[in-house]
């Protein structure tokens, strides 16, 4: 695999707060760039662009249904963020052929953010997202977010699924009413209004999302991996509707008599700035967060997934940075949250993209489309998006991980269901931070399981000549525990139960830490307790073969002063002998006791 390149010039040398995080991947490609590379570039960008086109529309949608003030119609702004956000991206990325715009993993938090605080609220919020990320990818924090643990990924994805295909259900359907905003509201009103559904379109949508999921097996008679089958769908659904006025004729609802005959403007929107004022931001710091983190959940897995297609290694904290000026970009053109799209980016590779030019290229073939055929919009039917939507909820769902929970440990079992029940019930906010909190308090404890403390003696047998036990004389009066494990303040209570077994405190009390990698605050605040109190019996504590993390914590908190240089030892052969001579200095105290005047006459 590729290693990145660390010696970028240029852009990264101006960054202001941390220039060797920034190395957009964009100033690497054109070494050796070939006419053909241009070409295969080109021609992926189109392919990506005519994919993205009625996922953009379709997201716009969803996001932000009937109903909900807007300066411009939904389809308009779910494709305007693609080609912003997109372009964005693709300009200062750190992956190769990352593609970015709108996901349906933003549909929940982008309707709860309006619900609550109105588009211009999620305005600000994604601006404020927009921050975030870039104050992540500067700090270096890229590398972090995979350790978020996969249970509260697979959760919220697979609960954002289910709740985008209960969003478009009515719609799927053709019910001509207002749904409820709440999940669990929206079954039973489901069910009451089922005798209105309109029969063509709810036909036309089983259709067209029949031909979406079987279009790869057209291959033999089309171009299936250029043209896409969800393009295809709204192309001839739209078709059908405005040659033949099954709008009018049949009751098919569709994007104009919803959004109105102008839903796509002929060219971008002017620059719009939200309301901005402390107490909003008070408000939004939640939601912000949460796009946040999720944009960067979304877009690291995303290149983690291009870097297997092409052999490569992406810059994560670059990556960070430019979704993060997209997120902040996007808001000032009406646009919605941006993140890396797994779905186009593994189209891009496999239509030939190479290098961020395609992305590029993605971007204007959306913006040309948009300025050519905006008018022709107006005739896809809204049981047709549902039905792209609907499709694209069935992939993205982490299924497979439901079947097999009771073949998860416990924890990860309760970790995923309580993501995946409060996406669905409550919303995608709550969601992160109590699964997050849950995962943290699940990791604590699997530490703290793990972390071994447990007397030995002169017949255990570990590791090198040095530190084996096994045959070695360890005198009366000395006790011996080993720490196995990552010693961290889930752990730190093990300490005290231990020693309490003992009993009567030793002489001589030898710590071997050769197994311990990394300790924290609280497991070295429970050692100088047990110091203190052996040192107040007038015992001493001997330190066997503590790595490097333990050591600089020690030395940096004084500890080692308080302890006694010479009470740390490099191995248990070493350890041992200082024991001794402990103990035969303490013998020697003993009978050098002073003698009084009236002894000696």
């Amino acid at each position: 695999m590729a290693s990145e390149d660390n010696s970028s010039p240029g852009i990264a040398g101006y960054w202001p707060l941390a220039s060797s995080k920034f190395r957009p991947r964009v100033l690497h490609v054109f070494k050796g760039y070939k006419r053909e590379h241009a070409v295969a570039d080109a021609l992926s960008g189109v392919t990506v662009g005519l994919i993205a086109l009625p996922l953009a529309l379709a997201l716009g949608v969803a996001s932000l249904p009937p109903g909900i003030a807007t300066p411009f119609p939904a389809p308009a702004i779910g494709i305007f963020t693609a080609i912003i956000g997109g372009f964005i991206v693709s300009l200062l990325g750190g992956s190769r052929v990352q593609i970015s715009g709108p996901t349906a993993a933003f549909v929940t938090v982008v309707l709860l953010i309006v619900d609550k605080h109105g588009f211009d609220g999620l305005l600000l919020a994604t601006m404020m997202a927009g921050v975030i990320l870039i104050l992540m990818g500067s700090f270096g924090l890229g590398t972090l977010i995979k350790y978020i643990p996969y249970p509260v990924t697979s959760g919220f994805t697979t609960g954002i699924a289910v709740t985008l295909i209960g969003g478009q259900a009515a719609a799927f359907l053709g019910i001509d009413a207002l749904q409820p905003r709440e999940f669990v509201e929206k079954v039973p009103w489901i069910l009451e209004h089922l005798t209105t559904l309109n029969w063509p379109t709810l036909l036309m949508a089983v259709t067209a999302a029949a031909l979406i999921i079987n279009w790869p097996r057209f291959r033999a008679f089309f171009p299936a991996d250029r043209i896409p089958g969800a393009i295809v769908a709204m192309v001839v659904a739209a078709g059908l509707v405005g040659f033949l006025g099954w709008d009018r004729t049949l009751g098919i609802a569709t994007v104009g008599s919803q959004f109105g005959p102008d839903a796509i403007p002929h060219s971008l929107p002017p620059i719009t700035w939200p309301e901005i004022s402390l107490d909003r931001i008070r408000d939004l710091i939640g939601p912000a967060t949460t796009i946040a983190l999720l944009g960067a959940i979304e877009s690291l897995l995303s290149a983690v997934v291009a870097d297997g297609l092409i052999n490569d290694r992406h810059d994560s904290n670059t990556e960070l940075i430019a979704q993060g000026v997209a997120n902040l970009a996007c808001p000032f053109f009406c646009g919605l949250p941006v993140t890396g799209a797994i779905a186009r980016t593994s189209a891009n590779v496999k239509a030939g993209g190479r290098t961020p030019v395609a992305g590029m290229v993605h971007a204007l073939t959306l913006l040309a489309i948009v300025l050519a055929f905006s008018s022709f919009a107006q005739y896809v039917p809204m049981g047709v998006i549902a039905a792209v939507l609907m499709v694209v909820a069935l992939r993205m769902g982490e299924w497979h991980e439901l079947v097999r929970l009771r073949k998860m440990p416990r924890s990860d079992a309760l970790v995923l269901l309580t993501t995946f029940s409060l996406t669905v019930i409550f919303d995608l906010v709550v969601a992160v931070e109590v699964g997050m909190m849950l995962a943290a308090v699940l990791f604590i404890k699997r530490m703290a399981e793990t972390t071994e403390i447990a007397p030995i003696t002169a017949r255990d047998e570990l590791e090198t000549p040095e530190q084996i036990a096994h045959g070695k004389d360890i005198p009366d009066g000395v006790v011996v525990f080993r720490i196995f494990g990552p010693f961290f303040f889930g752990a730190a209570e093990k300490m005290e139960d231990a020693l309490q077994r003992v009993g009567a405190l030793p002489k001589v009390l030898i710590l071997r830490m050769q197994l311990v990698p990394a300790m924290d605050a609280t497991a070295l605040n429970a050692l100088e307790s047990i110091v203190e109190r052996m040192q107040a019996a007038g015992g001493t504590v001997i330190l066997s073969g503590p790595h490097r993390q333990p050591l600089d914590m020690m030395i940096k908190d004084g500890f080692v002063q308080r302890l006694g240089r010479k009470n740390i030892r490099a191995h248990f052969d070493d350890a041992l002998v200082r024991a001794r001579e402990i103990l035969a200095e303490q013998k020697a105290r003993k009978h050098a006791a002073p003698t009084s005047p009236e002894a000696n006459p």
